[in-house]
């Protein structure tokens, strides 16, 4: 399995708890894609990442792991989610729609036992390779 497919199942799955909730307005013109995100902790250069659920976004330091979530507040281009896993940790992320391709996102919370704080900025750079990332949103 390549790291693009995985990434991408990944997202399917991610996503899979935002299904009942409905994604806020701040999400509501970005599309999944080719996604490069910059701000990531420990990291010297942007990351290239298949997105095929942009709920992934809003939960980074948790992508991996199958998190509930709850908006509180959704105000146009800008809304802020708190969510909790299953295992241990939890998160509480700010994201602001810049443009439907630009995301910042303020998250922070307990990963692993530790705390996390950090800002990513999010920006869409195509379509993933072999458009692994169609899953609409």
């Amino acid at each position: 399995m390549t790291r693009v497919t995985f990434l991408a199942t990944l997202g399917a799955l991610a996503g899979a708890a935002w299904a009942a909730v409905p994604p806020p307005a701040a999400l509501a013109g970005a599309t999944p894609g080719l996604w490069e995100i910059a701000g990531l902790p420990g990291a010297k250069a942007p990351a290239k990442e298949c997105v095929a659920e942009l709920a992934t976004l809003v939960q980074y330091e948790h992508r991996k792991a199958n998190c509930s979530s709850r908006v509180l507040s959704d105000r146009g281009n800008s809304a802020v989610i708190s969510y909790e896993c299953r295992g241990g940790g939890f998160g509480r992320s700010a994201i602001t729609a810049i443009t439907p391709r630009s995301l910042r996102i303020e998250t922070q919370g307990i990963s692993d036992g530790l705390p996390f704080n950090y800002v990513l900025q999010a920006r869409r750079v195509g379509e993933c390779p072999g458009g692994t990332a169609q899953q609409a949103h």
